[in-house]
């Protein structure tokens, strides 16, 4: 009997042992890829809808190099909306932002004389109208930060101060045109030999920053050569890109790499935890509208030189299409989760649904009612995400 007891507690049962685990393990390993690609995922598909709808014309190398140029503003916005977003904040002035920063731009070359400056004067331009804009947002996160108050109050009071300056500034007219060596800024692109050096530059980075996991890697890759082919095919990488490139690229060090982009996390998944822990969660959050102000001031340079002009009354809507870029690239609005190449994706996508829409001669007042279907899909998918974690 002793000895049965020892054979049955060194040896159990076929039937006491427990269930093979490998089923599941797949499945939470295709539900974790999903959840980690699905932006490039629709992405890509929307791509292929895009593609059979126009019948092959949304391929275009011409029109996939414009389709990145008109990504590129909103780019540039998702990337500093990320940081806002991430601490668990938002920002609706950037909108006003870039149109006050656009005509501090227009008096500087038009009425003060500094087109006549040439290339010192078109930087002295972008300089103003970046600094312009970095006031606006050090404005909003000393308000957030230091008064304690919702930044959707704050920046919905400076959406309205911004705005109303810069018809101020302008006289409630456009002002135009700028100098000849302000609108390269926007209309040149890097001949041939850099566009492919640039691109094999962003492709490398991938590889290597997705090296661990390269499976994560094929959807960007994908998109990435697609781009890459479409500029060496057509005239190269545009201008509007390489500032897109140097924005998402400087934004994802300090993200990723840095104390700062730690505390940014740290903050928007705990406050209190990240206060305790020692972040400096004031100096933080001051300095995320800063950036983001910036980013709206350089947006306002480049949006007058694409437009050889500029207007009070440009920027409508900019901040929900920046906001929206931001949440379909999978960055979470309770803050603490998302990437700035989610942002890129999601810029992308909203181009592309954009570009789509006007080939097939869509109006555009259907046009906000998809992207307003999207935003929300997004965010409940967010939700959903959040809830099942």
């Amino acid at each position: 009997m002793i000895e049965t007891q020892a054979t049955e507690t060194i040896f159990p049962a076929p039937s006491s042992r427990p269930p093979s685990r490998s089923e599941p393990a797949r499945g939470d390993r295709l539900r974790e890829f999903i959840r980690k690609n699905g932006a490039w995922i629709g992405f890509l598909t929307l791509v292929v809808i895009a593609a059979a709808l126009t019948e092959g014309s949304f391929l275009a190398s011409r029109n996939l190099t414009n389709l990145l140029r008109q990504a590129s503003l909103n780019g540039i916005l998702a990337a500093g909306m990320t940081f806002v977003i991430l601490h668990g904040g938002i920002d609706l002035s950037i909108g006003s932002i870039v149109a006050l920063s656009g005509v501090v731009a227009g008096v500087s070359q038009v009425v003060w004389g500094w087109n006549a400056l040439d290339g010192a004067g078109a930087l002295g331009t972008v300089a103003l109208a970046v600094g312009t804009g970095l006031a606006a947002g050090f404005v909003n996160g000393g308000l957030v930060s230091l008064l304690g108050i919702a930044p959707f109050v704050i920046t919905l009071g400076m959406m309205v101060v911004a705005r109303g300056l810069a018809l101020i500034f302008s006289g409630g007219s456009s002002i135009s045109p700028m100098g000849d060596a302000l609108t390269p800024i926007s209309d040149a692109y890097l001949s041939p030999a850099l566009s492919v050096a640039l691109m094999a530059a962003v492709i490398g980075g991938l590889l290597v920053t997705m090296r661990r996991n390269l499976a994560d890697a094929i959807a960007p890759l994908a998109t990435f050569s697609l781009l890459a082919w479409a500029f060496i095919s057509y005239k190269g990488v545009p201008m509007l890109a390489v500032f897109l490139t140097a924005v998402m690229g400087l934004a994802a060090f300090a993200l990723t790499r840095t104390t700062f982009g730690r505390g940014v996390y740290a903050i928007g998944s705990n406050e209190r935890a990240a206060h305790w822990a020692g972040v400096p969660v004031k100096r933080v959050i001051w300095s995320v509208y800063a950036i983001m102000g910036a980013l709206a001031g350089l947006t306002g340079a480049l949006l007058a030189s694409r437009l050889n002009g500029a207007d009070p009354n440009a920027g409508q809507l900019f901040e929900l299409d920046a906001i929206a870029a931001v949440v379909i690239g999978g960055t979470s609005l309770k803050g603490g989760t998302g990437t700035i190449l989610g942002s890129f994706i999601g810029a992308l996508t909203i181009a592309t649904l954009n570009n789509s829409m006007d080939l097939l001669g869509v109006p555009s007042f259907y046009q906000m009612v998809f992207k307003g279907v999207l935003i929300i899909a997004a965010v409940a998918l967010d939700k959903g995400q959040r809830q099942a974690a």
